[in-house]
């Protein structure tokens, strides 16, 4: 299944490399099939990118799940404005043979979407959170607020986020994407135990970043 993030790159992707494809058959064999080829790869390349495999979300109230496909490059603790003292930073890398469709890391209602201009540092580069450009959305939950952001990279130079304030959401659901590899980090409030580490690969709506502890109870 593709994403419907994708459908007008798709579209136009197809309409070129048909093009280029069909003008390629017209030409000498050996100019005509590096063109073919070519095409043919890069329209190859695109349906594999926007690909939208289903996911299994977990069942359970108190469960975080991961926002990206990708691979964790950090874990940190920070202060952070909106979730507090405290807070933990899980930073996901996203290469360009990831799924890119982001999806909703908990139940709860958006309460803010904050998009920022800025550079395109590679994804990996730390300064990257700060400095790149990116959008940051904050998801009311029952055991706090907590922020998550796409932030784009060198390659990544397309946000998609189709939320809305006030709207209500579930663990699991796609909600966008960011075109041709980057990172997305979420802050979590520091009532949640984090059951990831470092270097782990995740899967968006499927992989559990975070619990709520049992012994805990928040209204």
């Amino acid at each position: 299944m593709l994403t419907i993030y994708g459908r007008s790159t798709i579209v136009k992707t197809i309409a070129l490399c048909l093009l280029l494809i069909l003008a390629g058959s017209f030409l000498p064999i050996p100019a005509g099939i590096p063109v073919i080829s070519l095409s043919a790869g890069f329209l190859i390349f695109t349906l594999y990118f926007f690909r939208d495999p289903q996911r299994t979300i977990p069942a359970g109230d108190d469960l975080i799940v991961a926002p990206a496909d990708g691979k964790i490059l950090l874990i940190r603790k920070e202060n952070h404005p909106v979730t507090g003292s405290g807070s933990t930073r899980i930073s996901i890398f996203m290469s360009p043979f990831n799924v890119h469709v982001n999806r909703i890391p908990s139940n709860g209602r958006i309460s803010d979407l904050d998009y920022h201009e800025g550079k395109y540092l590679m994804a990996f580069d730390h300064d990257s959170m700060n400095d790149n450009e990116r959008m940051d959305t904050t998801l009311h939950t029952p055991y706090g607020p907590l922020v998550f952001t796409q932030v784009s990279g060198f390659l990544a130079r397309r946000i998609v986020n189709t939320l809305a304030h006030g709207q209500e959401v579930r663990r699991g659901e796609p909600y966008g994407m960011i075109k041709f590899g980057s990172r997305l980090d979420i802050v979590l409030p520091p009532m949640l135990r984090v059951t990831v580490s470092e270097g782990e690969k995740t899967r968006a709506g499927e992989t559990v970043l975070a619990t709520l502890p049992a012994t805990k109870s928040f209204a």
